[in-house]
């Protein structure tokens, strides 16, 4: 059975929600999925001060913290992160640099990657974000799985050909209804795996 790791961040929700209904998808196109986190690296304090992020923050205090074997133990890998200034949510981007050691095996090789992103307007940095995390799968050897623009559910959704990205309100509200198009992007990644480890 084809595998696939789900690693997102999230401050608030937005990009955990994207990454739930990857693993459906995912469970649904009959690949086994994992779903985890990136360690939160924010002190207390601003964690706190933002009643959004706090209800999250102990929302999930229960799902796993992604670890180098989320890594390993994978075919394919989706990664759900917000755009921050137009590149990765610090956080994601220290889980996969302190993966030198997998990469230096050649344990990266091959795995069928893909990207999912948010900001909080509509040219925010989405594409930016995606190509700064396809940049560093690239050193890994891995092998993107973009959409592209093959499935109508990718326009429905903006027609993002790097990644399923959705923008988000002050209040926290998606704003485009992005739900077929994540899981139209997880369903690819699986059936991009199947081939690859077929």
């Amino acid at each position: 059975m084809t595998k696939i790791s789900i690693i997102y961040y999230s401050s608030t929700g937005t990009n955990y929600q994207l990454a739930q209904w990857a693993k459906e998808a995912v469970e649904d196109a009959g690949a086994e999925a994992r779903l985890v986190k990136a360690p939160e690296l924010a002190p207390d304090v601003a964690i706190e001060a933002n009643p959004a992020w706090k209800a999250h923050y102990d929302a999930t205090k229960d799902i796993p913290e992604v670890t180098s074997e989320d890594i390993t133990w994978a075919d394919g890998i989706i990664f759900s992160v917000p755009s921050r200034f137009g590149v990765m949510a610090a956080q994601m981007k220290q889980f996969i640099d302190t993966q030198g050691g997998l990469w230096a095996n050649g344990d990266t090789v091959n795995k069928v990657v893909s990207g999912m992103t948010s900001a909080q307007n509509a040219h925010g940095g989405q594409e930016a974000t995606l190509l700064s995390l396809y940049i560093q799968m690239m050193h890994w050897g891995a092998i993107i799985a973009a959409p592209g623009y093959a499935e109508t559910e990718y326009y429905a959704a903006g027609g993002n050909p790097y990644g399923t990205s959705v923008t988000v309100d002050a209040d926290g509200n998606m704003l485009e209804d992005v739900e077929a198009a994540v899981k139209q992007q997880a369903r690819h990644t699986v059936d991009i795996a199947n081939r690859v480890n077929g």
